[in-house]
This record gives C-alpha cells, sequence and structure tokens, in this order.
C-alpha cells in the first residue's frame, strides 16, 4: 500500500457504552470488510462472552444503526443468541464517513485486507482511489481477484497512482495489455511496477507504442513474472521484496528500451 493516507473525519457527537439489542444491527458492505463467516465461526467455537468488547456503531439521522467495526463479533452474538452488544455509537455521520471511521479504527490492528480496503477507499470518495478506479475503468478493468479483465495487484497499482499520477497509471495498462494481451499475468503487480516507474520516470521520451512492442517481443507476461523472479532470488544475491522485484523489472525494461537504439537512449 501507499505512503499513509490521511484519513480526516469532522467532529460529531460519540456516545459511549450504549447497550443495543443485535437483532437492531444492520451491517453496510460498501463500508467496511466483507464477513468472513468461517473466521467467525472460529471466533465462536472459542467464545467467551465476557471478552467480546465494545464494537463501533453509526446511528444514522434516520435512527437505523449500522456496524463500523466489530462485525464478525456481531455476528458471532447472533448465532450464538447473545441479546446485546456494548457499542461505541458515532451520530449523524453518512456512508462515506462510516467508511472513512472504519480505516481509522482500523489503521494500527485488523487491518483489512488490500482489496477490502481498496472498495471502502472508494465508498469514502479519498481520492487516491478515485483517481485509480477511474484510471481502470477507463481501460475496462476493475479491481479484484487476478483474472483477465480484474487487477489483484491492489497495493502495486495504488503506488503507480499515488507517485506518478493516475495518467501515468493508465498509460501502464494499456502498454502491458498492447505488450501481453489481457491475461491474468498481465496485471502482476511487479510487472505493472515496472512498467510504471518507467514511465513515470521517463514517460516523455517514450513511444508507448514502441515500448510495448519490444516487450512482447521479449515474451509472454508469464515469461517476464518469471524472469525477474528468478533474478532476484538467484543464490541468495538479490532481496526478493515486491519493491527489489519491481525494481529488478523496471532494470529490464529500460535495457529492453535501449536495444539497437543510437538516439533517445535511457540511463537506468
Amino acid at each position: 500500500m501507499p505512503k499513509r493516507y490521511p484519513y480526516e473525519l469532522r467532529e460529531h457527537k460519540v456516545d459511549y457504552g450504549v447497550v443495543i439489542p443485535v437483532d437492531q444491527l444492520k451491517t453496510d458492505d460498501k463500508a467496511q470488510r466483507t464477513l468472513n463467516k468461517k473466521r467467525a465461526m472460529g471466533i465462536a467455537a472459542n467464545l467467551v462472552p465476557e471478552a467480546i468488547g465494545t464494537i463501533v456503531v453509526s446511528q444514522r439521522a434516520n435512527g437505523d444503526r449500522y456496524i463500523v467495526d466489530g462485525m464478525h463479533r456481531w455476528y458471532v452474538c447472533e448465532i450464538s443468541d447473545i441479546p446485546t452488544m456494548v457499542a461505541e455509537v458515532h451520530h449523524g455521520l453518512n456512508q462515506q464517513e462510516e467508511a472513512i471511521l472504519f480505516l481509522i479504527k482500523n489503521r494500527e490492528s485488523n487491518k483489512p485486507n488490500p482489496l477490502d480496503e481498496y472498495r471502502i477507499g472508494l465508498t469514502a470518495e479519498l481520492p487516491l482511489f478515485a483517481a485509480t478506479e477511474s484510471a481502470l475503468k477507463r481501460r475496462g478493468l476493475s479491481m479484484g481477484s487476478a483474472s483477465p479483465n480484474t487487477v489483484g495487484a491492489v497495493a502495486g497499482v495504488l503506488r503507480i497512482t499515488d507517485e506518478y499520477g493516475p495518467e501515468i497509471l493508465e498509460r501502464t495498462l494499456a502498454v502491458a495489455e498492447e505488450a501481453w494481451g489481457r491475461t491474468k499475468e498481465t496485471w502482476d503487480g511487479m510487472l505493472l511496477g515496472g512498467i510504471g516507474t518507467f514511465l513515470g520516470r521517463h514517460g516523455d521520451d517514450v513511444v508507448d507504442a514502441q515500448l510495448a512492442e519490444k516487450l512482447g517481443k521479449k515474451g509472454t507476461a508469464f515469461v517476464w513474472r518469471t524472469r525477474v523472479s528468478n533474478l532476484t532470488t538467484d543464490g541468495g544475491l538479490h532481496h526478493s521484496g515486491t519493491g527489489s522485484r519491481v525494481s529488478m523489472c523496471y532494470q529490464l525494461i529500460v535495457t529492453e528500451w535501449n536495444k539497437n537504439k543510437k538516439k533517445n537512449r535511457i540511463a537506468a
């Protein structure tokens, strides 16, 4: 994920220690993580009712009470016939603000997975997430489990937008697709990161169609990914973290761009 995003929330009334009937609580999956019933069943199997703790609830203007944080504990109470829960109740928030509150509450502990954070960031209308989503949509893509039409590299894609802007992200996606077609491997995080870094640093000197042609001639996305992974782990001489793989991919792209070029060469 890119550098720490400054989540902000307006002042509002908060009541603490409010006892709420379990059957009065609602959930909004656009403003929080996806319910993992298997995880909830695991909690239920070892439940200590006295240790359930306080959940976070938003009481909307119409009186409806939506869980912001504590959905799994609520589900455990529901299936365990526990009638009430103790809540920290926030008043007057809209759905967007509930999403921001969720991200604030989960910043340090029990952090949502990248895809949930992305989805909730969209609900919160945070500029980084919204700009990324717009770039993806313009290419006919969405964020999700890796497939020919969905990008699974959430953190990598957000990093490109954060460092270089949504225009570079869109160019990155276009170059990758032109080079390798629409495959699951095309949207690999280290490949997109390498192309994004290359275009972000040298985009003014690069013709995207030429770059795509050079990348495609060198092999498929699967071949590129394998080559990058092998080079970053060969003999334990290189670090194999995401940053190192993106850096290696960038170096390989520079090499391919410079091949047979007497002019417009790029220094890595």
